[in-house]
């Protein structure tokens, strides 16, 4: 048994679409007796009568049926291939990284990120989470050409869209600390009481300010939504960004200790790329829709 041509395998589905020998020529631009030919030729290689001809129209046989169904998998995945290779032939990426930091509203950048590679599907989007110096450290690394999180807006190296504020508030589950002091504690009276603070993904994580009171016990945790569950349960109190809480702080499930000697803070995440290195089609694209769809964005905010 030969190889099956492609281009026979596309005559016989013609033929099973269209329904005749004649309409499948039309539809492909090639004669009747070069597209009754080629299926001849398939039955022949696959030793099979895969058309029932006896009756008035062109119907399947059994086998012909289960032969078709089979091959529509192969059919697909040629016409991906021309599609990759047209996509190639354009200069157009065939794949495009995006680092999520831990501050980023994730459901709507998520959104965001859907609604364009809908119009990009032979660009595979490769999605990658990082905390702390993680995003920037991949970004810089170029292993990623996107990045959402907060940077140094000074950084020379970096261009960025404004995307939100994100308010970083210090909670605790009620009854962790006194009430009389909730609201006036000072970063020296929690060195008793356990943090929960993030783990940074970066592999040269660089000493920031990252909240952490010195001194004190810690849980560290590897996401927001672990660090929020932690705190929710009693077993320690920390910052949590505001956009995850909400719901929680309104129900009384989660208080703010948020005052004069421990405000929290507020950070702008961003879209950031590099600004030192060429970016492809399809990732100037995305960059101008972004600019276009997602600065300073009340559903991001």
């Amino acid at each position: 048994m030969n190889d099956f041509a492609l281009h026979d395998l596309k005559c016989f589905d013609a033929v099973i679409r269209t329904g005749s020998f004649q309409a499948a020529a039309a539809a492909l631009h090639r004669s009747h007796p070069a597209v009754f030919a080629a299926v001849a030729r398939l039955e022949s290689q696959a030793g099979l009568s895969l058309l029932d001809r006896g009756g008035y129209r062109v119907k399947l046989s059994d086998a012909g049926r289960s032969f078709h169904e089979r091959m529509q998998t192969l059919l697909g995945e040629a016409e991906g291939l021309r599609q990759y290779a047209a996509q190639l032939a354009l200069g157009e990426e065939s794949e495009l990284h995006v680092v999520l930091g831990d501050l980023c509203p994730r459901p709507a950048v998520l959104r965001l990120l859907a609604r364009f590679f809908e119009t990009c599907p032979h660009t595979r989007l490769h999605l990658h989470f990082e905390t702390v110096g993680g995003p920037i450290e991949r970004l810089k690394a170029r292993d990623a050409d996107l990045m959402f999180h907060r940077i140094d807006t000074t950084d020379p190296f970096l261009e960025w869209i404004a995307l939100c504020k994100v308010r970083l508030i210090p909670v605790v589950a009620p009854g962790l600390l006194p009430v009389s002091t909730a609201r006036t504690v000072r970063p020296e009276h929690l060195r008793d009481y356990t943090q929960c603070v993030m783990r940074d993904s970066a592999r040269a994580p660089r000493d920031e300010d990252s909240l952490v009171i010195e001194g004190a016990h810690q849980i560290t945790v590897a996401d927001q939504f672990m660090k929020k569950d932690v705190i929710l349960q009693g077993l320690a109190w920390g910052h949590l960004p505001d956009f995850l809480i909400d719901g929680e702080i309104r129900s009384g499930a989660l208080k703010s200790i948020a005052g004069r000697y421990l405000p929290g803070r507020t950070e702008t995440v961003v879209a950031a790329r590099r600004s030192d290195g060429a970016h492809g089609p399809v990732a100037q694209r995305l960059w101008a829709y972004l600019q276009a769809n997602a600065p300073m964005a009340p559903s991001l905010s």
